[in-house]
């Protein structure tokens, strides 16, 4: 039974720094992409970072180039989202994801096989 618990959401001021955590159980995650995801009110799910494990390549969207890291740490099997320079429009549940093949975009959401329950992640303006 493969599982995803995210930890490490909460309220933050603007320009605050938050870290996502993203522990994984039920196998070793060497060979997957790690995701990160979020979700607005009245919005789509929204890619925000991966990290392919197998080679190490990072991916980030946009609107989080510059201020999202997306890192682990092999010995906890945890994958991690540092948050900088948070702005309001960063406000969403943040998902963690799974993917086991090395095809797909890392990019769309259905390409991922397994899903945490999200966190949630407030910025106050």
């Amino acid at each position: 039974q493969v599982q995803l618990v995210e930890s490490g959401g909460g309220l933050v001021q603007a320009g605050g720094s938050l870290r996502l955590s993203c522990a994984a159980s039920g196998r070793t995650f060497s060979s997957y992409t790690m995701g990160w995801f979020r979700q607005a009110p009245g919005k789509e799910r929204e890619f925000v970072a991966a990290h392919d494990w197998s080679n190490e390549r990072t991916y980030y969207a946009d609107s989080v180039k510059g201020r999202f890291t997306i890192s682990r740490d092999n010995a906890k099997n945890t994958e991690y989202l540092q948050m900088n320079s948070l702005k309001a429009e960063d406000t969403a549940v943040y998902y963690c994801a799974a993917k086991r093949s090395i095809f797909g975009s890392s990019y769309i959401a259905r390409n991922y096989d397994y899903w945490g329950q999200g966190t949630q992640v407030t910025v106050s303006s």
